[in-house]
């Protein structure tokens, strides 16, 4: 008797099926969230490409000749190459950093005791720290 039961039930459900409607291939260029957040998902990409990069300085490396380094090196200051690394960290800044600071203050609301720091100083905060973080690993390494 149950089983009639679920039987019916499943009956009564067929009649009026829900057909959803597939998306073509371009949903997200609809909204411009979607499309933001489609970018941010595409530095996967640059992620993956620079695997292979340290992948083949790795094979550079480990074949113990000084020759297959030098010429790994001397690739990698070509112009495309130089081209390829600025605008690769041009889109990272743009599409992953600033978004990731905005959210900052979602992820992470701090109060000092009953004061609640406004969202604009955390940040603020974030921005002061990057540069200056960057400013160190630059002057470390020669820049300045």
């Amino acid at each position: 008797m149950g089983s009639a039961k679920i039987i019916r039930l499943e009956r009564r459900m067929s009649r009026q099926p829900f057909v959803r409607r597939v998306p073509s291939f371009t949903w997200y260029f609809a909204n411009p969230r979607f499309r933001a957040y489609m970018m941010r998902e595409a530095t996967c990409l640059l992620v993956a490409l620079y695997c292979a990069l340290l992948l083949a300085a790795l094979a550079a490396i480990a074949s113990g000749e000084r020759a297959n380094w030098e010429n790994f090196l001397a690739g990698q200051q070509s112009w495309g190459w130089v081209l390829f690394h600025s605008l690769a960290l041009l889109f990272f800044c743009v599409f992953q950093t600033f978004p990731w600071f905005r959210l900052a203050p979602k992820a992470m609301p701090i109060s000092l005791g009953e004061i609640k720091i406004p969202a604009r100083g955390i940040v603020l905060a974030h921005y002061i720290g990057w540069v200056t973080i960057s400013a160190l690993v630059l002057w470390l390494v020669g820049v300045f």
